[in-house]
This record gives structure tokens, sequence and C-alpha cells, in this order.
């Protein structure tokens, strides 16, 4: 075998793994896809699977948008999102820095305090969370939701090693010129930490956006129900209507793939940038 037949032998064998690990994740999603369009007529599970409709309707699509307040929940999940992430970004900055650039008593202990809070399940904090909001009197409301969320170990700890990765040089260097430790932060770290900050902003966003069991916890009122608990509150109603789900589930990811599409771009930049140094 020539050295040149064996390369292009082991090219076609990383491609053949490729794709089929690409089968493995987009598969579901790709059935998924196809039950949301797929006629009354067409079976919905097949094997081997059918994945074209034949022919494509939007009937489902319908049925999922008017049989439950689909708009109501779409509209909570972007007000969600659009509290919740920026803040948290900002305010798990703000904790990170000092605890990366500035040296005072106890700065460890209180960083492997926080560390050891993600080794916690979530589902051990709902108790805890759902008696301080009760008593702060924000059960079944927005702020009820929102507070909870505003701050993560993952993402302090996350940030505050992108910011001891910055030169100490560059900062001693801006306290000499005269800048304040806030505008060192938003000047200096924050424009630094791009990246990290773009894939937390994703990471939130998901998170935020597929939130479930805490706001099912926390709230009574439907009408203040982000869009993954509105979801179970349409297979409640359709009951078996598998497409129905199916198409409601399709409109519930497109935000997510789109905002997706948007901080990529911002996560490759940084990337490549951090190839490059």
């Amino acid at each position: 075998m020539t050295p040149r037949l064996a390369f292009w032998l082991r090219r076609a064998g990383m491609y053949v793994l490729l794709t089929a690990i690409a089968l493995v994740f987009v598969g579901p999603f790709l059935i998924l896809l196809s039950a949301a369009f797929k006629p009354a007529g067409q079976a919905v599970f097949s094997f081997p699977p059918d994945i074209i409709p034949r022919p494509p309707v939007l009937t489902w699509v319908k049925e999922a948008w008017t049989t439950i307040p689909y708009p109501t929940y779409l509209l909570n999940s972007v007000v969600y999102v659009g509290v919740m992430v920026p803040v948290y970004i900002i305010v798990s900055a703000l904790c990170a820095y000092p605890l990366a650039q500035m040296n005072f008593r106890g700065k460890n202990l209180i960083f492997f305090a926080i560390l050891s809070t993600m080794f916690l399940p979530g589902e051990v904090m709902l108790l805890p969370r759902f008696l301080v909001v009760s008593q702060l009197g924000l059960a079944d409301t927005y702020a009820g939701v929102i507070l909870p969320g505003l701050l993560s170990a993952f993402g302090i700890f996350l940030l505050r090693q992108t910011f001891t990765g910055v030169p100490r040089e560059v900062i001693d260097a801006a306290r000499t010129d005269g800048c304040h430790e806030l505008r060192i932060f938003w000047h200096v770290m924050l424009p630094a930490a791009r990246p990290t900050l773009a894939i937390l902003g994703i990471f939130g966003f998901i998170s935020v956006w597929n939130s479930f069991i805490w706001p099912m916890v926390v709230l009574k009122d439907s009408a203040m129900y982000p869009i993954a608990l509105g979801i179970s509150y349409l297979a409640g109603v359709t009951g078996t209507d598998v497409r129905s789900l199916a198409a409601g589930t399709v409109i519930s990811i497109l935000p997510v793939v789109i905002f997706f599409m948007i901080m990529q771009r911002h996560v490759l930049e940084g990337m490549r940038g951090a190839v490059k140094g």
C-alpha cells in the first residue's frame, strides 16, 4: 500500500466516523423535525425511520400555536433571557475579577466555598430557594423566577480562570496610569474575556430558555410560564398527539439555534486568537 493510498484511506475512515457521530446527535432532531410536518396518514415512528414528510403540512404548527397561549410563553422566555443572561454575566464577572487579580485575606477560602457549590445537585437547592423566595413575598412572580438565577458558581469559576490569564503587567500599567479598578475591569478585563463571555452567554441562554423545574416550583399562574414549561402544558392538553408536541418543540428550539449562530463567531474568533498566541 502506497503512502498516498494509506493517507486517503485514513481520511475516508475519519469522515465515516465523524458522519456516524454526527448522525447520533442530529438523528433525533431530524426525526422530531419530520414529525412536526408529517401529514396525519404518515407514521411518525417507523423502522427504518421515514424522515421525509409526504407532503409537508403546517397543520401541527398551527395547532401548537393556537392550542395554548404560545406567544405568551415565548414572550415570557424572551423576558427571562433578556434580564437574566446579561445580569448573570455581569455579576459573575464582578465576582470573578477580585478573586483573580486582587489580594485580600480569605480570597482562596471564598473561591473554594463558591466552587464547592458546583458539586451540589440543583434539586438540593430547590427547597431553600423556595423558602427564601416565599419569605420575600416573591413566589408566583417574575422576580421569583429571575432572582435565584442571577448568580452562578460556574460563571464565576470560568471567568476567574480567564481573568487570571491576563498578564499582571497590563493591569499594573493601567493602575500606574491612574485607572481605577472599575475602569480596568471594563476596558481591560472584559475585552480580554470576550470569548469566555460569549460562551457564558450561550450556556446562559440555553439554561434560561430551557428552564423547567424552578419555574414549575415557584409559579402557579400559567400566564408567567416560560416556553419549556408551556410545552409540558401542551403535552397535557394534546395528550398523545405527538405531531403537535413535536411542532411546539421545534418552534421553541429555533431561537436557541439563531442565538448560537450569532454568538459562535465570537467564540471562533477567540479560539483563533488563542491559537495564534
